[in-house]
Parts: C-alpha cells; structure tokens; sequence
C-alpha cells in the first residue's frame, strides 16, 4: 500500500519541505494523471499532438513531428484539441478576443474527479488565477496594469546598467580555464539576479528562487508525472510562506523595487501579488535562461555566424532575434474559444481548445524563406511569436531580449573558444525548450594573440 506523505509528515520530520496531502494526490490524478494516461495511448495510435506534447525524446527535437502537423492542414483536428502550425492563424487566434486562455487545471475531467481536486486549493502559483497567465479580461487587464509600469522601454533602459554589471560580476566567478555548467552557473544566474531585484529579494535568496523556478514551471506542460507535481507544489507552499514574510517586511521598509511600488499602491492584494511573483520567478527567468542556453548551441553549431558577430557586434540583437524564431525557447500554448468562432471554414462551438505551435509559426515557410536554416542576419526575424501577441503577449520580451544579447556577447568575448565539454542535456518538456545541463570548457584568450 502507498502512503501519500503529508504536510504534517514534513514539518515533524524537520527537512523544510511541505510534501503533499493525500487531496493533492487526487488533484495531479484528475488534472494531470488523466490527460497524461489519454496522451500515451493516443501517442500510440500515432496522433501527432499526443506525441509532441507526451513524449520525453521529442522534446530535444520536435520539428519533424510538428511539420507532420502542418501537412495535415492549417487547422488540424485531434483527439485532444484542435491544432495549428501556421503564423497567419496563431497569430489571427492570439489576437482574438473571441478567444480566451485556461489553465490545464481547467480541463475537462470527470465530475467526480473534479469536486476532489476543487477542495485542494493550492498557494499561489503561475498556472492558476489570479496568475495574468491564465485569466482573460476584466481581471486580466487590472492585473496587468500596474506591473506594466516595470516593463516600459524607460525602465529597461535603466535596468541595462545593471544587466551589464551583473553580467560581468558572473563572468569574473567563472574560471579562465575550466570545465562549468553553463545554465547554472551563467544563464540562470543573469536573469535570476534582475528579477531578484525587481521584486526586493536579497542576493542570498537567489538559490532558492531558483529551485522554486525549476520546479513549478513544469506545470505549464499538461500530463506532469506525480513526483514533479509534488515537488512543485512543495515549491509553492515555501514560496508563499516566505512571500508572506517579504511582503510584510516591504510594508514595514519599502524599497525602490517593482514589488514595493505595487505593495504601496493598493491594487492588488496579497494573493495577487503573490502570484505575480511566482509568475515573474518561474516563467519570467526560465525564457531567458532557455534564450542564452539556445543560442549558445546554435552558435557553437555554426561557428561561421559566430565569427561574423565577432566581425559585426551590431549583429547581436538579430541573432537574438534569431534565436528566438529558430529554436523558440517558448514552443506552444493554446487559447479556448469563449463563443462561436469560425476558422479556415469550420466552426468551433464555445469551449473548444485551439492549440498553437509558436515553434511551428517560427518556421512557417510562407513567412520565413529557409525557415530551417539558422541565419543571424534574418531581415524578418523579429517576426517570430515566441513571446506571443495580443494581451497576453509576455511583459518581459524587451527585458528578455537585452539581457540575453549583452549576456551572450560578453561570454563570447571573454571566451572565444569556449566549447562544449559535452553533449547538453535538454529538459523533457514540451512548453519551455532549454537545457538543463550544459557542461562547456572555457579559455581566456592568450596574451599573444
């Protein structure tokens, strides 16, 4: 017989964790276990959605399962959802106010199954409202609206500073001849350190947010096994006990940080703002750290564009770009049609989920001439929906953006024959594409060169 470890469990035996309630069991069974066990069996009948959402080995390569995709047609139907690869409609669909998002937790299962999981509330986290992630408007619109402010191209503008020291202050760490682990030690570390700031957390938090990150971000994917459920609502019950503590001091002792502004401002109580946070913590880092840890391959992969970099540094913010079309670290999401829609002829009732391949639309040939092959100096390129469009299109794009090109081009100069000591090793999602290991061998450049 299993026993399902409680919260209590955790507290008397002294580790820090919070593991979960046999409720929390019956939650992952009905809002992941069920999707997961239809997944397999329709991977198995050869249904190409199942197999890029469902199996670990396409998650290091799933462009030949999505073209099977977009040569079945430009709206695909399948047992899960609806599907489409094509720029034109991905991006009509985004910005369609017909169209409406919903968390994977909001799938349709078994009422049974539904009430049990209903009664497991979970702290706050980026996959459940009040998350902007998962909520349409008006909601959507008054929680977005005071987090803007931190995004404005203004503020960026006053965060390339620090980028830039940070930036600096990680490569010095790093040895000038050696073996590292490149996403921790360096792709992590760039966006970890800024978010940290903008929400007023210490320098010595940083780890720990980490790990949060790494393990609630999972939970964008649909069909997660129970372990990497349970780790990430461990990750959310010690995230919210300490948030709880950080906002109480920021209340007490504002700062010059984004967090404290929205503390002092009123709009959004604590639940709010703490599943901003949490949004901010995992999805926000984990793009850019997928950014840096692509474009780190693709480079090394065609050492003739990393030469023209070296030769043109204006280049950097187009290869980013480029990065960002050819091996998105962002590869799907999906909408729900809230009425009656038409698309390509056919009508979608209410309720109806529309899955969307960005990765799919990156290289759609009708926009993109070449699209499979890698080229920095793409005119086009910024023309890719990784960070999608429409409401929902992410805040952090430009933050995003500017971190990963002065990030990339001084690693690059500070190691120009930085390689890999290894083959990296790519994490087994299918929603964030990035690497979770990535061992390199790093050398300065000799004084005689």
């Amino acid at each position: 017989m299993i026993r399902v470890r409680t919260v209590d469990d955790d507290q008397n035996n002294g580790n820090g964790g919070l593991a979960m309630k046999p409720r929390y069991w019956f939650r992952w069974a009905s809002a992941q276990g069920v999707p997961r066990l239809a997944m397999k069996a329709y991977a198995k009948r050869g249904d190409p959605l199942a197999q890029l959402f469902g199996s670990p080995p396409v998650a290091d390569d799933p462009y030949p399962v999505i073209e099977s995709i977009r040569a079945r047609g430009r709206l695909v139907r399948t047992p899960l959802a609806w599907v489409t690869t094509e720029h034109d409609l991905c991006r009509t669909i985004l910005r369609d106010n017909d169209m409406g998002v919903r968390a994977s937790e909001n799938l349709d299962v078994p009422r049974p199954m539904r009430r049990l999981r209903d009664r497991a509330s979970l702290p706050p986290n980026p996959v459940e409202p009040p998350s902007m992630l998962v909520i349409d408007p008006p909601a959507h619109s008054r929680m977005r609206r005071p987090v803007s402010a931190a995004f404005t191209p203004r503020a960026i503008g006053r965060l390339r500073d620090r980028v830039e020291t940070v930036t600096e202050e990680l490569l010095d760490a790093l040895p000038s001849d050696g073996s590292v682990d490149l996403v921790s030690d360096f792709a992590a570390q760039v966006p970890i350190a800024i978010i940290s700031e903008l929400l007023g957390f210490p320098d010595d938090a940083r780890d720990r947010f980490l790990g949060w990150g790494d393990a609630m971000t999972p939970l964008l994917d649909i069909g997660l096994p129970w372990g990497h459920y349970r780790d990430a609502i461990v990750a959310m019950h010690e995230m919210d006990k300490y948030a709880a503590g950080h906002l109480a001091r920021l209340r007490a002792t504002p700062g010059e940080d984004m967090l404290s502004a929205l503390v002092s401002a009123g709009e959004l109580d604590d639940h709010e703002l703490k599943a901003t946070a949490s949004l901010l913590m995992g999805a926000g880092f984990e793009t850019t750290v997928n950014l840096i840890g692509n474009a780190v391959v693709q480079l090394l992969a065609h050492p003739e564009q990393l030469a023209r970099l070296r030769e043109e540094p204006d280049l950097w913010p187009n290869a980013v770009e480029e990065v960002l079309r050819f091996d998105a670290p962002v590869q799907n999401t999906g909408r729900v049609t809230l009425k009656e829609v038409e698309y390509e002829g056919i009508q979608l009732r209410q309720g109806v989920m529309v899955a969307l391949s960005l990765a799919g639309a990156n290289r759609d040939p009708q926009v993109f001439d070449d699209p499979n092959t890698f080229d920095i100096t793409r005119a086009n390129a910024k023309e890719h929906l990784t960070f999608s469009t429409g409401i929902h299109a992410c805040l952090g794009a430009s933050l995003a953006r500017m971190e990963a090109a002065h990030a990339l081009r001084a690693l690059f100069e500070r190691f120009p024959d930085l390689k890999l000591a290894g083959p990296p090793r790519r994490r087994p999602l299918f929603t964030l594409h990035g690497y979770s290991h990535m061992l390199v061998r790093l050398s300065a450049p000799s004084a005689c060169r």
